[in-house]
């Protein structure tokens, strides 16, 4: 069915690198309905690597009450994901020499064995605490797949017109998967419910908080084994012809490809610009629930508001990645609009967590709205910004350019929760360390000089 092994014979260049040869042999490129299938397949394990990931911040207080875990477990939980990134060089080069059938098989494996680990039913309380941190780090380490090759997907199937779509389903279902761990983890596991009762009584009501995170748990670990068993049946690493011309043309090597991003200043300003303000909103949201509860705001509200915020972005997202499909070469017009926004919004929530000072009105609508607006305009962001990042360095591969950027916004967010590991007992740090990047990244996009290098090949090379 063509799930074959990607061979180096596969990846040699089906065009030739002079222009009048491409001129003279136009290549013959098809789309194939089967990408649908591919396209689901690693969007679905995206959305359980971030469901699995994002699975212990917004019940933080179950899991201290039935584990006894501290803020700084639940922030080494959150870290996990990042640090799990560190072998991001080794995943770029599976995907580059190997392809995604390997690469996906490998991350979706180290999925299975960690959800398995974390579900594994121990009486022993700290064994459990060891195995759920061991199990993180596993499928942190399918967080270099995940979140690094939907634009190499999307190249590698899809046509020019339907591109930036692809980019945007692949990448934002793993933003979706966490965003359904603040409507899932709330709704299952009950919130402790902090009397001071008989010990039977409260003895019986941890047990119980215990048998449903363990539901939940079993739950993750079935989705994620069904996922693994689909694609052992059937992820082809590429096609059988290629979808555009850009897909087909020669790309340059690993290492050729590192030292061009590491020297190109356009392309390290636009990383950052992407890597800066998204890395410290992953952090933050994953620690949400910590940020609201002087607030007052239970668990479940907590949980809806990142649910919102993160679904918001999720749809704006794919939405505006229709609109860049549709007219193209406006990408730093979408993300200058997505990022003011993000800027305003940020700033409204930082300033309404300090009523006492600014006098704002801080009331559940006021932080819903606040936390939605800022995951509609930062989570949108991501696919725009992908497809940015491989027009910019074109003929780089696509893998290794999102790897790159990819590594630095978990460098970020890992900093950022590194420091919370520290600093947990007031958090209003937090909100002002994410409204003064997305400051960050406006300033860099406003900064940051275009072009479309794959677009030029595509459109006018192709006519």
């Amino acid at each position: 069915m063509g799930a074959a092994t990607s061979t180096d014979g596969e990846r040699e260049p089906l065009l030739q690198p002079a222009l009048s040869e491409r001129l003279a042999r136009p290549v013959h490129s098809r789309v194939y309905s089967r990408r649908w299938l591919v396209l689901a397949l690693f969007s679905f394990l995206g959305f359980m690597q971030g469901m699995v990931w994002n699975t212990w911040g917004p019940i933080q207080n179950s899991a201290k009450s039935a584990y006894g875990f501290t803020n700084m477990d639940v922030a080494w939980l959150v870290l996990w994901g990042p640090i799990g990134y560190i072998p991001w060089l080794f995943f770029m080069w599976m995907m580059d020499k190997k392809g995604l059938r390997v690469t996906m098989l490998l991350s979706a494996f180290f999925m299975v064995l960690g959800t398995g680990l974390r579900s594994l039913p121990l009486a022993d309380v700290v064994v459990k605490k060891w195995l759920i941190h061991a199990g993180q780090l596993l499928n942190g380490l399918a967080g270099p797949t995940v979140m690094s090759a939907p634009p190499l997907l999307s190249t590698t199937w899809f046509a020019p017109d339907q591109r930036a779509t692809a980019t945007a389903v692949a990448c934002l279902l793993n933003y979706l998967g966490s965003a359904c761990s603040f409507l899932i983890g709330p709704l299952i596991v009950p919130a402790p419910n902090g009397t001071t009762l008989l010990n039977g009584f409260v003895d019986k009501h941890v047990d119980h908080i215990r048998d449903r995170i363990q539901i939940v748990l079993y739950a993750e670990f079935g989705f994620v084994s069904l996922l693994f068993a689909a694609v052992v049946a059937y992820f082809p690493s590429r096609p059988p012809l290629p979808p555009s011309i850009a897909a087909a043309s020669q790309r340059l090597s690993y290492r050729s490809s590192i030292c061009r991003l590491l020297s190109n200043f356009r392309f390290l300003m636009i990383a950052l610009a992407y890597s800066v303000p998204l890395g410290m909103c992953a952090g933050w949201s994953g620690v949400l629930d910590m940020i609201l509860t002087p607030f007052h705001v239970s668990q479940v509200d907590a949980g809806w508001i990142g649910f919102w915020s993160i679904v918001g972005g999720c749809v704006g997202g794919i939405a505006m990645a229709r609109f860049a499909d549709s007219i193209r070469g406006v990408l730093k017009l979408i993300l200058l609009l997505m990022f003011a926004g993000a800027t305003l919004a940020s700033a409204w929530f930082s300033l309404t967590c300090l009523s006492n000072v600014t006098h704002l009105p801080l009331t559940t609508a006021t932080l819903f709205t606040s936390c939605i607006l800022v995951g509609i305009f930062l989570n949108s962001s991501v696919p725009i910004f992908f497809e940015l990042f491989v027009e910019t360095v074109y003929p780089v591969p696509e893998g290794i350019t999102c790897g790159v950027v990819t590594f630095l916004s978990n460098l970020f967010m890992g900093l950022l929760l590194f420091f919370l590991t520290f600093y947990h007992t007031d958090l209003s740090w937090l909100n002002w360390c994410l409204t003064g990047s997305c400051i960050f990244g406006l300033l860099l996009i406003l900064l940051f000089r275009e072009s479309y290098d794959r677009l030029y090949l595509d459109v006018f090379i192709s006519i």
